[in-house]
């Protein structure tokens, strides 16, 4: 299987989460490409069978959490019929983010098989949990 990885970072937390998933996929056999949403490899997402989505959390602190550069993330071509999943880095609380995330992968026709947020202080851990979902409930579906 084949997977491109597309994020939009602000810090460099979400595109390091985004660097390890595609190691991690690569390394057990599924060729990933991790590109940033304003350099999308376009014949990555054409080969690719999974696409990952990942985003950040804007917002004051406890309310009115949002995709970060949403505007960005909304530029993503369509991939009708792909899988999908979507993860999101946060520092205090992630709210909704990950909901809004899911409907705009959702909007671009794709197939969201789940996602989840990963917190800013444990960003390794978040990439290898999600690595192992996408291998246990993705590849072997």
């Amino acid at each position: 299987m084949r997977a491109v990885v597309i994020y939009e970072s602000l810090t460099g937390n979400t595109r390091k989460v985004a660097d390890l998933v595609a190691a991690g996929l690569t390394e057990a056999g599924h060729p990933t490409v991790a590109c940033p949403v304003t350099m999308i490899d376009y014949a990555a997402l054409h080969e690719a069978e999974l696409v990952v989505v990942g985003g950040w959390t804007d917002g004051l602190f406890f309310v009115a959490q949002r995709p970060g550069r949403l505007g960005r993330l909304k530029k993503i071509p369509a991939i009708a019929g792909k899988r999908a999943l979507c993860y999101a880095t946060y520092a205090l609380d992630a709210g909704r983010v990950l909901e809004k995330l899911i409907a705009v992968v959702e909007s671009k026709g794709a197939v969201v098989e789940g996602g989840m947020t990963i917190r800013r202080d444990r960003l390794e851990q978040g990439a290898a949990d999600l690595v192992d979902r996408v291998l246990a409930n993705v590849v072997s579906a």
